[in-house]
Formats: C-alpha cells, sequence, structure tokens
C-alpha cells in the first residue's frame, strides 16, 4: 500500500488543500508533499493526526477491503449516536430504520 498516495487521493476526495491540511493539523506542508510523494515516511502520530483530520480512523484508512466505502459525516454523526444508546434505544432506532426503508 502507497500510504503517501492514498493520503493525497483522500484528501483531494475530501476537497482539501494541503494549505487546509496545515492548519487543521499543524504540520507543514512541505511534510505533507513530501509524504504524498513518497520521499518522506509519516511517524504514526503524525499519519494519525493527518488521517483524522480528513475524518478517518486508522483503521478505516488501512482497510482495504474495496467493498466497504468511507463514511460520510452524517453516517458517522447516526453511527456516534447509534453506539451511544443503550440497547433498547439502539433496538428502537433499528426498527424505525426498517421501517422507514420499506
Amino acid at each position: 500500500m502507497d500510504i503517501g498516495k492514498k493520503l493525497q487521493i483522500l484528501r483531494e476526495n475530501k476537497g482539501l488543500t494541503r494549505y487546509r491540511l496545515t492548519q487543521m493539523t499543524g504540520i507543514s506542508g512541505h511534510h505533507i508533499k513530501g509524504i504524498e510523494n513518497g520521499t518522506r515516511q509519516p511517524a504514526i502520530d503524525t499519519l494519525q493526526r493527518l488521517i483524522e483530520a480528513m475524518g478517518l480512523t486508522m483503521a478505516e484508512f488501512f482497510n482495504d477491503n474495496a467493498s466497504n466505502s468511507y463514511l460520510s459525516d452524517k453516517e458517522r454523526l447516526l453511527l456516534e449516536y447509534f453506539r451511544s444508546m443503550n440497547s433498547e434505544k439502539s433496538d428502537a432506532l433499528l426498527t424505525i430504520s426498517r421501517l422507514l426503508t420499506k
């Protein structure tokens, strides 16, 4: 896996410039460019800051399963809410979701 190329594609798909990613992470644009071009290897904490700034977890970034796609902001928010619910509320949400899709 080419981490730099994957980061670049993800950044571009999110509509972020290197400059904006620099502002979000505090990582220099020169360093980000080097990572994307493959001339630099990011430290784990640097990679994590870049990935999280683009709304992903490390697990999502390294998942190469093509059948899985990245979650949209709405999907991520829904998942966050779902995970914070007790069992009774999550069951109710699943029931409502099933009814709404019919």
